[in-house]
């Protein structure tokens, strides 16, 4: 999930160090401590931290002064936040007015049956078991992650968005090294859904 394009892609849209930035879901913390060596002030929160530096606690949950943070960042976390609205409430009461929200998600919606066909071959390729058929994983997803257009409908009271722009994602997800190239081939032929979605806002 994390890789340099999202280490890329997250710096290009922050503002310059030193910002206060805000990581919503930060896993291990391995952004957080990536933003760190460039200077900016970086808390990282996540109900199940994986690192001794992320705090274990949910965005709903988390108490900080309004208006404490320059910039929040959030990979692959708002598809399974709970409760959903009043999470994205909270994050925008902690961001500053014209703070930056910068957002890396998959879009189960184009998650189709082609999608979870190659991911799950490629699983199985690196010896990893995988029960379910191609459907039952989508149906699986579709059933518990919400869709981009709920999350930035969750969003946009507090935020203005820009555009969503859509990429590749499955090689990211468990995956060996060295798959993006044939995930892009096949985009770009028609033969996979671009499953991946970026946008950014601005706190209103």
């Amino acid at each position: 999930m994390f890789g340099r394009d999202v280490t890329s892609f997250v710096r290009g849209e922050l503002p310059d160090a030193p910002a206060r930035v805000l990581e919503v879901g930060a896993g291990g913390g391995e952004l957080a401590l990536a933003l760190q060596g460039d200077g900016y002030e970086v808390v990282a929160i996540d109900p199940a931290s994986e690192g001794s530096a992320v705090l274990p606690v949910a965005l709903s949950d988390f108490e900080a002064p309004a208006a404490s943070f320059d910039a929040a960042v959030a990979v692959l976390s708002l598809h399974h936040v709970e409760p959903l609205a009043a999470s994205c409430h909270r994050l925008g009461r902690l961001v500053r007015r014209g703070g930056r929200l910068v957002v890396d998600e998959f879009d189960v919606e184009r998650f189709d049956e082609r999608a979870a066909a190659w991911w799950l071959e490629r699983r199985r390729a690196a010896h990893e078991h995988e029960p379910q058929t191609p459907s039952e994983l989508v149906a699986g997803l579709r059933e518990h992650i919400h869709p981009v257009p709920v999350v930035r409908g969750a969003l946009g009271d507090d935020f203005e968005l820009g555009r969503t722009k859509h990429g590749p994602y499955l090689h990211r997800w468990d995956l060996p090294d060295g798959l993006l190239d044939d995930e892009l081939r096949l985009i770009e032929a028609g033969g996979l859904p671009a499953t991946g979605v970026r946008f950014v806002g601005r706190r209103r």
